[in-house]
C-alpha cells in the first residue's frame, strides 16, 4: 500500500509558505501524513522574496548539471521525506513532482545547502531526459563560451 501526496494545508506567512504540509492520507489505515523541514534546516536557509531556493540537480554517475528548479521549505521537506525530487513551480503555483507526468523521474540519494544557503544540490538517478524540452540536461543547448583548445 502507497499513500501518494495530497496537497498542502500550508499557508502563507509574509510571502514564505509554512514549512508544515498535508503530506498525503492513507484511506485504508485513516490517516493523513503530515511532513515538516526540521527547524535547523529552515533556519539556515536564505529565501528569496518569494520565499524560494533555487535547486540544482546533479546526475549522481555522471556528474552532469541536469536542471535548475525552486523549493520552498514544503517541497525541500517533501524530497527529504521522500527522496523523489520535489519542486514548487512558480507558473502554475503549486507542486510537482519530478517524472510524476512524464515518467523521468529522480530519485535523490543526497542533498546538500551550499555555504549561502541560498541553493539547494540534489544528487540523483535520473530516468529519462531532466528538461522539459527532451533532452538529457537543461544545459545541452547553446554553448556561450567554450575552451578553444577544446580542453576542460
Amino acid at each position: 500500500m502507497q499513500c501518494a501526496p495530497r496537497g498542502s494545508s500550508s499557508g502563507s506567512r509574509g510571502g514564505v509558505r509554512a514549512a508544515t504540509a498535508r503530506f498525503g492520507t492513507c484511506a485504508a489505515l485513516g490517516i493523513t501524513v503530515y511532513v515538516s523541514l526540521d527547524p535547523a534546516i529552515a533556519a539556515r536557509l536564505k529565501r528569496n522574496e518569494a520565499g524560494l531556493v533555487a535547486a540544482v540537480a546533479q546526475e549522481r554517475g555522471t556528474g552532469d548539471v541536469l536542471m535548475m528548479a525552486w523549493m520552498d521549505d514544503e517541497a525541500l521537506a517533501r524530497t527529504l521525506a521522500t527522496r523523489k525530487a520535489t519542486y514548487y513551480s512558480r507558473s502554475r503555483q503549486q507542486y510537482w513532482v519530478k517524472g510524476e507526468t512524464s515518467g523521468h523521474t529522480q530519485y535523490v540519494h543526497e542533498v546538500r545547502l551550499d555555504c549561502d544557503g541560498d541553493t539547494v544540490l540534489l544528487i540523483v538517478d535520473q530516468e529519462g531526459a531532466a528538461c522539459h524540452t527532451g533532452t538529457h540536461t537543461c544545459w545541452d543547448g547553446d554553448v556561450l563560451l567554450s575552451d578553444p583548445l577544446g580542453q576542460n
